[in-house]
């Protein structure tokens, strides 16, 4: 059972990043496609995309097929996240952590907000009016949980 969603989500992509991996694959939640979505917004990620896929078990093995409509077995919802890397191979999510957990909520009012790397990186927030980077918090003036970091 897994407990922090969101935390898998971070562990996931620090992993593909790591070993230079072109996507990374996850289940999807609405928070986590909100949280890539800021991603790709703010210029950490090429692109990202959701559907669903069916496991399909062959002579050859078991094999996971995106389809639009279930045709077999248990449609799984899932989300690609594309990585991006520079010119020369270098990774632009240099680090990637968790900063609320379920065992310690940080919440903080866009006044509160620190720049994260002195403005090179940014804070993902969840707040009322939904899921944004600190940027954009501040812009709205809208506070909320401190989901992660990101530089």
């Amino acid at each position: 059972m897994m407990t922090d969603p969101i935390a898998d989500m971070l562990t996931r992509i620090r992993n593909a990043n790591e070993i230079e991996r072109p996507l990374v694959e996850m289940p999807a939640t609405k928070l986590k496609v909100a949280v890539a979505k800021v991603l790709l917004e703010e210029g950490f990620i090429l692109g990202y995309r959701t559907g669903k896929w069916v496991e399909t078990t062959t002579d050859a093995g078991t094999t996971k097929d995106f389809q639009e409509l279930e045709k077999l077995g248990e449609p799984h919802a899932i989300l690609q996240v594309f990585l991006k890397y520079g010119p020369d191979g270098e990774k632009v999510i240099r680090h990637i952590e968790r900063y609320s957990k379920p065992g310690r909520r940080v919440y903080q009012g866009y006044k509160d907000v620190k720049r994260v790397l002195d403005g090179l990186g940014i804070a993902i927030l969840s707040t009322s009016k939904g899921v944004m980077s600190d940027r954009q918090a501040k812009k709205e003036k809208v506070g909320g949980e401190v989901l992660c970091t990101v530089w």
